[in-house]
């Protein structure tokens, strides 16, 4: 089994919104976690983008943060094949674990920023810092909404 075969669509999604801000935004030649960052960002109405925007995280002046930090890259062509970073293959296993210690079939959006958090990366740590959050309040933000959803399963996340 692949580490996307789990992913639901919302999840499927933030992964293309991550790679369009590395290929097309950042002209990067990785997903790095704060591609996934931004991605979750763009998604804009799973769990995790509700979070980080009533924590105060604004999509535009994260970018322009992650770019201040990381550089724009050279390249004039994405990739023919997804690269991903280690530290980006460790998040999707962390969001997978997440996914499977709450009992969860698929693997959402919350369950990425979750892994997100866990793992722990020092870009990300630094864009979220600037906003005055920290990763373990989006974790801890992100538990609570996951809590908060309704019994019925829906695949908001």
């Amino acid at each position: 089994m692949g580490p996307f075969d789990r992913f639901n669509d919302r999840a499927k999604r933030v992964l293309a919104l991550a790679q369009d801000e590395a290929f097309r935004g950042l002209k990067h030649t990785y997903i790095g976690p704060e591609h996934l960052l931004l991605g979750l960002l763009r998604e804009g109405d799973g769990v995790p983008a509700r979070v980080l925007t009533s924590l105060g995280v604004d999509a535009r002046r994260a970018r322009a943060r992650v770019e201040g930090i990381v550089g724009r890259g050279q390249s004039a062509e994405p990739p023919s094949e997804i690269v991903l970073d280690p530290r980006t293959r460790m998040v999707i296993d962390l969001a997978n674990e997440e996914a499977k210690g709450r009992g969860d079939t698929r693997t959402e959006s919350a369950h990425l920023a979750l892994g997100l958090a866990r793992e722990g990366d020092a870009v990300v740590r630094q864009v979220l810092e600037s906003f005055g959050v920290s990763l373990d309040k989006v974790r801890e933000e992100v538990l609570a909404a996951l809590d908060k959803r309704s019994s019925g399963r829906s695949d908001d996340a």
